[in-house]
């Protein structure tokens, strides 16, 4: 549904921020592509990841250099000064403020994690230039009996938007202390590892995955993954992120033997800072020692699982 300047002028001034960016990109007439490159005339550097996540909801700018490139989007968009920074709320505006990235690591963690991700996908290819669609994804995640992460397996579904779309980047981020050197990239069905890329300070991993043939504008396609780990320390959850609605996705979690958790709770964010939403307990069968969570057509923020032992 397009937006009219009068909807643009009232989530100005009521918020919050990722609707009222939405509506100033959409008034605007402006793909996230020209944006980027307004703001690389002004000095600024921005990936079309991050303003994706921005509009979607699913990241917050908060750190010096997101701020100032919220200003400069002010003025790219036509906007009067401060309109789209006071709805962030943060400490120069006298509120509180919100960390950008995938929720359950500390704040320093989750900044150099996403900023390693972008870095590493901008070296290959960014996620918006692959021409593609998730209408499907299922992880299955596997924790050791040292409670580390061992690894994870993946099958997507994807539909082309394009023709030509050749390849899906896949991004894992380890656990505390391990060795992204050491993470081993895994090409389960109808792909190939292309360029592996890492970063040994946040434990990022991308891994360019090969088709079999390029795909042709509204073509779907099946192919699965994994990331084999292990070299991390205990791990308490994991979590996906969304940048934009629609797709089915279901996560299951295996526990080996001897390190079945005593608690396990699905949970959601609506972004990457806000508090987590209502938690649903999940109970690990002894004998399958596995929890789940299915969501049908996901929303912008994040899901997860959660586990504590006593």
């Amino acid at each position: 549904m397009g937006h009219t300047e009068a909807e643009l002028a009232q989530v100005l001034n009521t918020g919050p921020f990722h609707l009222a960016l939405r509506a100033a990109l959409a008034v605007r007439g402006l793909p996230l592509q020209r944006v980027q490159h307004h703001l690389a005339h002004r000095g600024i550097k921005v990936g079309v990841t991050s303003l994706s996540y921005w509009q979607q909801g699913a990241r917050r700018p908060q750190r010096p250099e997101s701020l100032r490139a919220v200003r400069a989007l002010e003025e790219v968009l036509g906007l009067p000064a401060r309109s789209l920074v006071r709805l962030l709320g943060n400490g120069e505006d006298g509120g509180p403020s919100e960390a950008e990235g995938p929720a359950g690591r500390p704040h320093h963690a989750l900044v150099d994690s996403l900023d390693a991700a972008e870095r590493l996908l901008t070296g290959l290819r960014s996620p918006e230039g692959q021409g593609l669609h998730t209408i499907g994804h299922q992880e299955r995640v596997r924790i050791g009996a040292a409670r580390q992460l061992l690894g994870r397996d993946s099958q997507q579904v994807v539909r082309a938007h394009r023709d030509g779309v050749d390849r899906c980047l896949a991004v894992h981020r380890g656990g505390t202390g391990c060795d992204p050197a050491a993470v081993e990239v895994s090409a389960l069905e109808n792909c190939r590892p292309g360029k592996v890329r890492w970063d040994r300070a946040s434990g990022v991993v991308v891994a360019e995955l090969l088709f079999d043939a390029p795909l042709r504008e509204g073509e779907t396609y099946v192919f699965g993954y994994g990331f084999e780990d292990g070299t991390g320390g205990p791990s308490t959850e994991y979590v996906r992120g969304f940048s934009s609605a629609g797709g089915h996705y279901m996560l299951q979690v295996r526990f080996e033997q001897g390190a079945l958790p005593e608690r396990c709770h699905r949970f959601s964010r609506a972004t990457t800072g806000a508090p987590r939403g209502a938690r649903t307990e999940l109970t690990p069968g002894a004998r399958h020692r596995t929890v789940h969570l299915v969501e049908q057509g996901v929303r912008p923020g994040i899901l997860g699982i959660s586990w504590a032992w006593d």
